[in-house]
């Protein structure tokens, strides 16, 4: 079993843990140190027992914290997953009938006309112009 050396607090430990799982270890370490040097600016020295009791449970706060923002995120996922499932086995929605009006013959011939008359004159002052 490997030997890790880690810091606490300003406190130096020896630890044993399995093959591989030194780089947790070394990680945990971190964290419960963060905390123990909270303890230490607020506090100033204070017994090792004591300090690492108070920044264990700081880290059992946050965890609890965490883990109850994941059951509720959990929980909405769930609710979201649901909700697509229940959509996706949905029927279709029925065919929507639109209806496009037409424009009658009669307008469409006026247009035309008034356009071929708009384009005689277009054409009558070019020529009036040019000439």
């Amino acid at each position: 079993m490997p030997e890790v050396e880690i810091e606490i607090g300003g406190r130096v430990f020896e630890v044993a843990c399995q093959e591989g799982e030194q780089h947790f270890l070394q990680s945990a370490a971190r964290m419960l140190d963060d905390e123990a040097r909270v303890l230490a600016a607020q506090t100033g020295r204070i017994p090792e027992t004591r300090m690492l009791l108070m920044a264990g449970l700081m880290l059992a706060d946050k965890t609890a914290g965490v883990e109850d923002k994941l059951q509720e995120l959990e929980g909405k996922l769930a609710a979201q997953e649901a909700e697509l499932e229940s959509l996706r086995n949905a029927p279709a929605p029925e065919p929507q009938k639109i209806e496009v009006p037409t424009i009658p013959s009669e307008v469409s011939e006026t247009l035309a006309e008034l356009a071929a008359r708009a384009e005689a004159l277009a054409a009558e002052v070019e020529e009036k112009a040019a000439g």
